[in-house]
């Protein structure tokens, strides 16, 4: 489970206010990446002010159920300060999905309500024109609350638009498979074609 240490271990460094970043949506074959940046807020005492429904669940999200995960979002929402930032496929097609991955996380860190001090970066890598020094952190969705949280919004967030999309265009599954590479994907995309919420660029595309 996700805890506070890397956040407190920042601060005693002289970071003040502390951000975590994640992203969803690398992999699929339709629709954006998105990507969340999330303040954990404190009280005097240093530790996460979040209501221990939340923190007692609060985990990578890949790692809960989508149940869990809809019962966190709004207390999410509401006690943290968060920034978005999305990348549609027309431009991950024509700057990759690596630069716009990078293009969302800075987006999210600069909607911020507060600018931080620190971003620490769910992956090994830190976005090259993040507004703030950056941290980057292996599998961070299993070790900090603050990217934990960004990823739960973000994954939420990012299935929500997809089920939107499925509405509009029927038959690709994107309700269930969030327009990753499923079998039932393929099939569609081989007699139904592509939509332009499809990524030209990726393999199963082409």
């Amino acid at each position: 489970m996700p805890d506070f240490l890397l956040e407190q271990q920042a601060r005693l460094k002289g970071a003040g206010i502390i951000c975590g970043v994640d992203e969803v949506g690398r992999g699929p074959l339709a629709g954006p990446v998105l990507a969340v940046a999330a303040i954990i807020p404190t009280g005097a005492d240093g530790r996460p002010a979040l209501p221990d429904t939340v923190l007692n669940r609060l985990n990578d999200s890949k790692k809960l159920s989508l149940k869990t995960r809809e019962a966190l979002f709004d207390p999410l929402v509401e006690h943290v300060p968060h920034g978005i930032g999305m990348v549609e496929p027309a431009e991950i097609d024509r700057i990759n999905i690596l630069q716009a991955t990078f293009v969302a996380m800075t987006e999210a860190v600069g909607k911020l309500p507060t600018a931080p001090d620190l971003a620490l970066i769910d992956g090994n890598r830190v976005p090259p024109r993040l507004t703030c020094r950056g941290e980057p952190v292996i599998k961070g969705d299993s070790k900090s609350l603050s990217i934990a949280a960004a990823s739960v919004i973000a994954k939420v967030l990012r299935d929500r638009i997809m089920v939107e999309l499925a509405a509009t265009f029927p038959g690709y599954g994107w309700d269930r498979n969030a327009g990753y590479g499923t079998a039932e994907h393929r099939t569609a995309i081989a007699s139904l074609g592509l939509t332009p919420h499809h990524r030209r660029s990726f393999g199963g595309c082409r």
